[in-house]
């Protein structure tokens, strides 16, 4: 499902793709065996190019592969996915343009309510684990008299910036579940700010069969040094979600500004959820049951279903605003993009800390025209 990206006063300027990055993208496509398939794990400090390298190399695998599988563990800044998720996504088009993001349906995706791993770093490596286990099984090492017809995907393994203290165990974690048949460090000129030298993850570096990439980060400074790109990654964010939210409309309609938006979600009737089909589960917090109510009002939460758990893990189908509750009716107002046939499915909402964009709060005559005045406690 592709989708609407809201514009931006200053487009991202044009991508450069070094040579270097051209080669090591080629020997990860084309210097591998077709089966199995290569995983190319892409690791390296904030902002140093990881997506933009990781778009190129699904282009170049799309060359050889008819389609590739994208693990995306960056809660932050997803390739796929609004910010909060951790999903398996498999890519079977050419991305023409590597600066624009595009917003597709997981095979696979669970709901991780924030934007950094720090909050629940176990349940952020419980779920990478688990989706690594779903591409093993459904997309990894076919036998051909047992599974006729099926095609083993070369999987893309992107990670957050965050290299340093927990998270550089997390990303080590990482590193020795998956076993990547590729590593592809980014490095910059600020050696601090990069990872350690050679296979960091191993306890000896001998017995393993891994390729290890290393290259430099794309943008360089006058002295022809590689640099971080800074980015303001609350506004990243915030696009990203109201790119998922405006999916709530035809692509054809007429919304170009953030206003737009902002006026067409306010006008937009919900769907009415009894509150009887639905568990409530906060992800990082006790909300005694007399607050639940309160706490879910003008919020966003992941739209789960319990029933297709894994290890308990409930799969989430997408995200949804509470835009009303009526207790006395005893319903809940939601809006999402989420097809009719698959929100009948939902029975749970996750809440975490994925919080409304300001902006789409700013409706003219309406401060918050999400938040109902009806709300009463449970009983």
């Amino acid at each position: 499902m592709a989708a609407y990206m809201p514009q931006t006063e200053n487009p991202s300027p044009a991508i450069y793709i070094p040579q270097e990055w051209s080669d090591a993208a080629d020997s990860i496509a084309y210097d591998s065996n077709t089966s199995p398939p290569p995983i190319a794990f892409i690791c390296g400090a904030k902002n140093c190019g990881k997506t933009t390298f990781s778009r190129h190399l699904v282009n170049v695998l799309l060359q050889r592969y008819k389609k590739v599988a994208y693990l995306d563990t960056d809660v932050g800044q997803p390739e796929f996915t609004a910010p909060g998720f951790l999903s398996l996504t498999v890519v079977d088009t050419l991305t023409p343009d590597l600066t624009i993001p595009c917003l597709k349906t997981p095979k696979r995706c669970y709901f991780f309510g924030d934007v950094s791993s720090k909050r629940d770093p176990t349940a952020y490596l419980k779920y990478i684990t688990t989706l690594y286990d779903y591409y093993r099984k459904e997309y990894y090492m076919f036998n051909e008299s047992e599974s006729p017809g099926r095609t083993e995907l070369p999987l893309i393994v992107n990670t957050p910036g965050w290299v340093k203290g927990i998270g550089y165990d997390i990303l080590v974690d990482m590193l020795k579940y998956i076993t990547p048949t590729h590593v592809v460090k980014i490095n910059i000129s600020f050696e601090k700010k990069n990872l350690p030298a050679g296979a960091f993850w191993l306890d000896n570096f001998e017995g393993v069969d891994v390729n290890l990439v290393e290259i430099s980060s794309a943008r360089q400074d006058s002295f022809n040094r590689s640099v971080l790109v800074q980015k303001d990654a609350r506004l990243l964010r915030d696009l990203r979600t109201m790119a998922y939210f405006r999916q709530c409309f035809p692509s054809d309609l007429n919304i170009t500004i953030i206003k737009e938006l902002a006026q067409a979600l306010a006008a937009h009737p919900p769907y009415q959820v009894p509150i009887s089909s639905i568990k409530i589960r906060h992800l990082y917090c006790q909300v005694p049951s007399s607050e639940i109510f309160y706490s879910l009002n003008a919020t966003i939460v992941g739209l789960a279903i319990s029933s297709d758990a894994s290890e308990n893990l409930p799969h989430c189908v997408g995200l949804g605003i509470v835009r009303g509750i009526d207790t006395l009716k005893g319903l809940l107002y939601v809006i999402t993009p989420v097809p009719p046939g698959i929100l009948e499915k939902v029975d749970l909402f996750l809440q975490g800390f994925i919080q409304i964009p300001t902006c789409l709060l700013q409706v003219q005559g309406c401060m918050s025209p999400y938040m109902s005045a009806n709300v009463l406690p449970t009983s």
